[in-house]
């Protein structure tokens, strides 16, 4: 490592090596920074620093009064998309078929669409829009974040107690959903969604930027939000004839 690089990024480094090979498992605890400081000769300030950064990494946990410990990299459960896609609730129908018990929260309410919704669903600025908050939940764990927006046209009545899927009530409509898109990254969580997810400290979300399409007409946009330390996302594509 470079000379001119900070001395703390030799400390994260090291460690960081002895996790990913396995010299240090999971549970195992971290040296102290006094500890630290002794090993690689590094200020107080730069072992606390290598610290916040393996912890901003996802890769120690702090334990009050305890230390830092090596973090469990959780098993990552598949959630296939699609694979229920006319269901009120396919991520929920997804949850419960791999054991734990799904439930979920919605409120649809009156919105006026941002220029990047307005743009998604090709309406004018400030046009208006029925925007739906979801939270799911595995066995009482909040494990993802959705809000949809659907032009007012298209949208169920608020207070619809046992909502159909979306391709069923816009078929009831009249509007044949012709092609799903979804746009997959990761990025930061928002603070708000860390705490709404329990999210420890370094773990990114899959941000899912999902469009309903009839035609060439974009009918519903939704951006869902999934932790990324407990789930991986299953794409089955057929084969063209």
């Amino acid at each position: 490592m470079a000379t001119s690089d900070p001395v703390y990024l030799r400390v994260v480094a090291d460690i960081r090596r002895q996790i990913v090979d396995g010299s240090l498992s999971p549970g195992a605890p971290i040296p102290s920074r006094a500890q630290l400081t002794r090993k690689y000769g590094v200020g107080e300030t730069a072992a606390r620093h290598a610290l916040r950064v393996l912890a901003a990494e996802g890769l120690v946990v702090g334990r009050v009064g305890s230390g830092h410990y090596v973090r469990a990299q959780p098993v990552l459960l598949p959630l296939h998309r699609w694979r229920l896609p006319d269901h009120h609730s396919p991520f929920g129908a997804e949850i419960q078929s791999q054991g734990p018990r799904a439930s979920w929260e919605r409120r649809a309410e009156p919105a006026e669409a941002t220029p990047e919704i307005a743009q998604r669903l090709r309406l004018d600025d400030s046009a208006p829009v029925t925007r739906t908050r979801h939270v799911f939940r595995g066995d009482g764990r909040p494990v993802q974040l959705a809000t949809s927006y659907e032009p007012v046209e298209f949208s169920e009545p608020a207070a619809e107690e046992h909502p159909r899927g979306l391709i069923a009530r816009l078929s009831a409509l009249g509007v044949k959903i012709t092609e799903i898109v979804e746009e997959v990254y990761t990025r930061v969580p928002q603070p708000t969604e860390s705490d709404a997810l329990a999210l420890p400290t370094g773990v990114h979300v899959l941000h899912v930027e999902r469009t309903h399409w009839a035609g060439d007409r974009p009918v519903e946009t939704s951006d869902i939000v999934i932790p990324g330390d407990r789930f991986r996302l299953v794409y089955a594509h057929s084969p063209q004839p």
